[in-house]
């Protein structure tokens, strides 16, 4: 898959909770994810729940991609992301026109 820049985009779906529990696995999950690739777009359509450390982990990626000069998109927000970021006004932290807007 490749955006309108021609650039290879990887898609990564993430399911279940989004918790401490799974924080350290997913961390190395997505940001292994974005070693490979110039632009990531995570799918949070299959997320059930986000606490803080879910929330810390999608934090440090975003953070890393800018770092490293690579591009994270969040895409299809579960409505249990849309709570957290809704209820902590996280989108323009994540650049998110869905959450600048609603």
């Amino acid at each position: 898959m490749s955006d309108d820049t021609g650039a290879a985009v990887a898609r990564v779906a993430l399911d279940g909770e989004m918790t401490i529990y799974r924080a350290a696995d997913l961390k190395t999950i997505m940001l292994d994810a974005l070693r490979k690739t110039r632009v990531l777009e995570l799918d949070l359509s299959g997320v059930t729940e986000l606490d803080t450390a879910g929330l810390q982990v999608l934090m440090l990626a975003k953070q890393t991609a800018h770092a490293d000069q690579r591009e994270l998109r969040l895409v299809k927000h579960s409505p249990a992301v849309l709570e957290i970021f809704d209820m902590l006004d996280l989108g323009a932290f994540f650049g998110d026109p869905l959450l600048m807007h609603a």
